[in-house]
């Protein structure tokens, strides 16, 4: 006999500000235990190196994850000088090495060469699949990976720490979907002719998700010692992931025709006129994330909760 699915009694996002040494995975399996929710995932992974933003969405909220994926993201890093390592940060052989070590100006003066729409080699040691195969996969198998340049948005990238002549600087960027920080890092050293590599590197934002927002483990591991109430409040609401599209409010109607996957027509001398994705509230509950065609939603993720 079929065991019965545990149904997920958590719908809503938690912004965890993933611990260094830990994984996007193994993060994701500790909250799901901790919040004893069977359904969950996480929009971005985060390298074990990499510390900081990672939000995790649990429930219904696992539907809005699409819409978190592909939004604006902000780092903070450490180029450290003076070596290039076979995977771009702390983890790698050193393959290339240099002496040199670039004055504040020469740094400042190469920065916007990196800003705006650039092309851009991922890493070797990345997620992107080679012939359907991932390209660490293959790097660790030995073989020399080779992978099509791309181009990334880099929207922001500044300064905000460093002394003349010394062996690392601190960065902060804001960057579009795929750019990869530790690419960004190989190639401002490759720029100033010293080589460089990721040494710290933090995730402050996803998309909505703020760096005022994070929690720790350690946080949400008091809370549930204190009971689901506790727990219950670090999360954030299903809808925190939408706050990017405009949001309709339907009645309790049109709520049941939009639940059975119906499109509805927003009546009345006030109705908006939306085109694109929108947020569909009831009660203040979002129940659909639909697409509006003037004053028609069609619903394209119904929330069951």
């Amino acid at each position: 006999m079929a065991r019965k699915r545990r149904k997920a009694t958590v719908h809503g996002w938690i912004a965890l500000d993933k611990p260094l040494g830990l994984s996007s995975n193994a993060a994701l399996s500790r909250l799901k235990r901790l919040f004893d929710c069977p359904k969950a995932g996480h929009a971005g992974t985060l390298d074990p190196l990499a510390t900081g933003m990672l939000p995790v969405a649990f429930g219904e909220a696992t539907k809005t994850v699409p819409f978190i994926v592909d939004t604006r993201k902000t780092y903070r890093f450490e180029a450290v000088w003076g070596a290039r390592t076979s995977t771009d940060d702390l983890e790698g052989e050193i393959v290339a090495a240099s002496d040199k070590r670039p004055a504040l100006p020469q740094i400042d003066a190469v920065l916007p060469a990196f800003t705006g729409t650039i092309r851009q080699v991922p890493p070797q040691y990345s997620a992107i699949k080679i012939g359907g195969e991932r390209a660490y996969a293959l790097a660790r198998g030995g073989e020399d990976v080779e992978i099509p340049e791309r181009e990334v948005d880099v929207f922001s990238l500044r300064r905000v720490g460093g002394d003349a002549l010394e062996e690392r600087t601190l960065f902060e960027c804001d960057c579009g979907k795929g750019t990869y920080i530790r690419a960004l890092a190989r190639d401002i050293g490759e720029a100033l002719g010293c080589h460089a590599h990721v040494g710290m590197l933090r995730r402050l934002r996803v998309g909505p998700f703020l760096e005022t927002d994070m929690v720790t483990l350690e946080e949400i591991e008091a809370a549930a010692d204190d009971g689901p109430d506790e727990l219950a409040r670090l999360v954030k609401p299903l809808d925190s992931a939408l706050t990017d599209m405009p949001c309709v409010n339907v009645s309790l109607d049109d709520a049941a025709t939009i639940a059975r996957g119906q499109p509805v027509l927003l009546r009345g001398r006030d109705a908006p006129v939306i085109h694109g994705n929108v947020c569909v509230m009831c009660e203040g509950r979002a129940i659909a994330i639909g697409e509006g065609n003037g004053g028609l939603i069609h619903p394209r993720r119904v929330f069951q909760y």
